[in-house]
This record gives C-alpha cells, structure tokens and sequence, in this order.
C-alpha cells in the first residue's frame, strides 16, 4: 500500500457523489481541498467525523477549504447518508477503489482480534496546486476539524 505523502503531486481522479454527479480533482483546481476517507457511512465513528466536520464547516470554509468524505459505500448509503446527518459537502461513493486506490488507503485492518482488509480512516489536506500539504492517519472523530484547524 503506497499511501500520498506530504509534498506528492495528486494524480487527477475521478468518481461519482451521492447523487450520481462526477467529481473530479480538477473540479478543485485553485482550491484548497481537504479530502476524508472514512470506513462506512452510518457507523459510529464515522459518523462523529462527518458530524464533527459539518459543525465546523463554515470555519474550514472561511480558511478557504472545500471538503470531499470517499467511502467505498454506493451511491444511495452515501445519499442516505448526507440527508440524515445534513451533511454540507460531497461524499464520493467509490465503488471501486478508484479514489480510495489512488491515495492508497485501502489494506488490512484489524477489528476485534480479525484482520480484514478496508479503508484505512485517513484525511489528507491539499493545496490549490494540488499537492498534499498534510496527512493525518491518526483522526481524532469526535474532535478531526479541530486537527485540519492547527
């Protein structure tokens, strides 16, 4: 598993959000773009995540960030999802691995003694050139915005 580092270049990528829209990297062209993997929609930590991020939302957003949740969950959990929590940004349904491949955070995870391969709850902070200025692997889920915000 080769993970993006800080100072790799993001290959352009490509995939659907919740609602069947293509998003693509250079959508965010000029932006800056904070870019959350998480494991599955609707599960606990997860959903503190999200929650976490959408309270904060507007502070992340007057630094001048866009933000984009991936999950390998289709297109309707995903849906379900962003209605349920009201969350305010896109979540990429990554089927296959495309995204999830591209940052390289998918491989084997351990849960209650059993080793499984998954996604690796990882968020990556990337700079209007598109290069990663930031990776934190260890995200706090009840308190990540206010790791981006440090």
């Amino acid at each position: 598993m080769t993970t993006l580092k800080e100072g790799d270049k993001v290959p352009e990528f490509s995939s659907t959000d919740q609602d069947g829209n293509s998003i693509n990297l250079t959508d965010y062209k000029g932006k800056k773009l904070i870019v959350f993997f998480y494991p599955r929609a609707n599960t606990p930590g997860c959903t503190l995540e999200a929650c976490n991020l959408r309270d904060n939302y507007s502070e992340l957003q007057s630094r001048g960030f866009e933000l984009l949740g991936v999950s390998a969950d289709s297109e309707k959990k995903q849906g379900n999802f962003k209605k349920k929590y009201n969350l305010p940004f896109p979540l990429l349904a990554d089927e296959d691995h495309s995204v999830i491949n591209t940052f390289g955070v998918w491989g084997p995870k351990k849960f209650m003694g059993r080793v499984f391969d998954g996604i690796h709850r990882t968020t990556f902070v990337i700079d209007e050139t598109g290069v990663v200025t930031k990776v934190i692997s260890k995200v706090k889920t009840k308190n990540h915005a206010a790791q981006l915000l440090e």
